[in-house]
């Protein structure tokens, strides 16, 4: 039977402090792990450091430069639209700052094997935990995940999360070129999708833990687009 490949999206803007540790974490997993980084860019040389490790990957690390910062949203748009040309059979997203563990996917990939549509990651299921986070932080991200819900009808309990894992058949499926969202909303977005069109999503606990090194990319205007953007989706083509 022919090895089914899977796609690790990862966006990255000014990640350089990251991304030669997260290369050596990921090239450590099976080889049917291949990892794309869409990269925005980046002022301190994050896709210099992608491009000299690309040589000796044997074929599992990807690049795609980006003319500016366009948002993560739009980054992960960009990279799902390159899995479906490449004919991935599953495709991840996560971050490049260790929040996310680069072993737990294997914990998603057997839940795709195993007749999910859409895995998350989830901080706030049962078994879920959040570390190095102040609490006010964790109360704004939990209540955010409380608001949505209301909102849109909905049961998952990480409607935020960014660590997740598709079947190709998903992302062909949703309009992506109908979603717009740059940040949070995005992820709150293409999880409603996926429930909208019926597929089977889960979500599994992780332990989510803030970045060491580098800078947090949430701003203002991330937290005020997924706010009124839940909204929007209500009433989108998805």
């Amino acid at each position: 039977m022919t090895q089914k490949k899977a796609l690790i999206i990862i966006p990255t803007f000014n990640e350089k402090q990251n991304v030669d540790r997260m290369i050596d974490a990921l090239l450590e997993l099976d080889d049917s792990f291949h990892v794309l980084f869409v990269d925005d860019n980046s002022p301190d040389g994050t896709a210099n450091i992608i491009s000299e490790r690309i040589n000796t990957s044997s074929g599992r690390v990807h690049l795609e430069k980006r003319k500016g910062k366009l948002g993560l949203g739009t980054a992960y748009i960009h990279g799902f639209k390159w899995a479906i040309d490449k004919k991935y059979d599953y495709v991840f997203e996560m971050d490049c700052d260790f929040s996310h563990n680069p072993t737990d996917l294997n914990r998603l990939m057997k839940e795709l094997e195993n007749g999910i549509d859409l895995v998350i990651g989830s901080r706030y299921c049962r078994g879920g935990k959040v570390k190095n986070w102040p609490i006010k932080r964790i109360l704004m991200s939990y209540f955010a995940s409380v608001y949505v819900r209301l909102i849109l009808f909905i049961s998952i309990k990480d409607t935020t999360a960014g660590f997740k894992g598709y079947k190709i058949g998903v992302l062909k499926k949703i309009n992506l070129d109908g979603i717009h969202f740059k940040g949070y909303a995005f992820q709150v977005c293409m999880k409603y999708a996926a429930l909208k069109h019926k597929f089977n999503v889960k979500e599994i606990p992780i332990t989510f833990v803030d970045r060491v090194e580098g800078d947090s990319k949430m701003s203002t205007g991330i937290f005020k687009e997924a706010f009124f953007g839940v909204w929007q989706m209500r009433r989108m083509k998805l």
